[in-house]
């Protein structure tokens, strides 16, 4: 009524009440009443926004990516930003002018400038790959920006969802790195079978080498059994040499004796011969009656055998002699 009005905003807005060009009064979730004719109200929200953007660049080998993401961000000194934009509301609270479009085209332009640099630097593969690095341009480009530093707002991070080659190179690079893909899988087959022959040859030649060991020590044992059995032979034959110098020594020792028993016996012989001759000599050239006679035997059959023997030393004597058996035993038994 009569121009009077009445506003009320909440917390996260910061006002100006403008009267007659100059500022009667500012701050934030302000409630008051307003003359219309002579004043202006302008509202400024002080929440963070997140701002999305998608733009196109060049590599630097002339293919086009599509880069998305987006920008959060808040209004840190809404003076500034009311200087520079018009966020005044109407009657109704409705913003009169559409600038916050403007803001956030401004920043979409600062986040472009400074990633084109960057990205017309680096080949499509490496651009598509480089999602944190393109996020840390834009960061550090917005940060230092003059123009953003003169909207008085604040740069609270950048998101990079997406970096996209054309269709057309994205079924390219798909195409080629299935190939590549391909080539590994089969350079990998390739080494996992080499590798596998190489095992094999390993294992076999593990087998040869301890074949070669065992026979190299199935060798040394024959040898060594060998050594054994010369050196077996070899005691053996000392042995028996041994033993043969004992028997020749023996033998030897035995031919001594049986020469020196011979000699004694020789001697003993001689030495008997010489006292039987000796003993005898007196006898020699004694006529063996007289010796017989001397012998004073009275054994009367050796006194009978005496006659039959001087009797057959005469036999020539005699013309006839008759001896029955009659007789002799007669004279045998007596």
């Amino acid at each position: 009524m009569f121009g009077i009005r009445h506003f009320k905003f909440d917390s996260m807005t910061y006002v100006f009440h403008y009267k007659n060009g100059s500022i009667k009064q500012e701050g934030r979730g302000l409630s008051f009443f307003y003359f219309s004719p002579n004043s202006s109200i302008v509202a400024i929200p002080m929440g963070s926004n997140d701002l999305p953007f998608i733009f196109d660049e060049s590599t630097s080998d002339y293919q086009t990516v599509n880069i998305q993401g987006q920008i959060s961000y808040r209004i840190a000194n809404p003076k500034i930003l009311a200087d520079v934009l018009d966020f005044t509301v109407n009657k109704k609270g409705i913003y009169q002018k559409n600038d916050i479009e403007k803001l956030s085209q401004r920043i979409i332009n600062e986040a472009q400038t400074a990633t084109s640099s960057f990205v017309h630097g680096i080949k499509l593969k490496d651009a598509i790959r480089s999602a944190r690095e393109i996020e840390k341009q834009i960061q550090e480009g917005l940060v230092s920006s003059q123009a953003v530093g003169m909207l008085g707002i604040e740069i609270l991070g950048v998101s990079i969802l997406a970096v996209r080659a054309t269709p057309e190179m994205t079924r390219a690079l798909e195409t080629e790195t299935r190939e590549k893909l391909q080539q590994e899988a089969d350079q990998a087959v390739y080494e996992r079978r080499n590798f596998a022959v190489e095992q094999e040859r390993k294992i076999k030649e593990s087998e040869l080498n301890t074949e070669i060991a065992v026979e190299e020590k199935q060798k040394q044992i024959a040898e060594k059994k060998m050594e054994s059995e010369v050196q077996k032979a070899e005691n053996e034959r000392k042995l028996r040499e041994m033993q043969l110098e004992a028997d020749i020594a023996i033998e030897n020792k035995r031919n001594l004796f049986v020469e020196q028993k011979a000699a004694n016996d020789r001697k003993e012989a001689d030495t008997q011969g010489y006292v039987m001759e000796t003993t005898l000599k007196p006898y020699k050239d004694i006529d063996w009656k007289t010796l017989t006679a001397l012998n004073n035997n009275s054994d009367p059959k050796f006194n009978i055998a005496l006659a039959f023997r001087q009797i057959a030393e005469n036999a020539g004597k005699i013309g006839n002699l008759n001896i029955s058996p009659e007789l002799l035993e007669s004279i045998l038994n007596d």
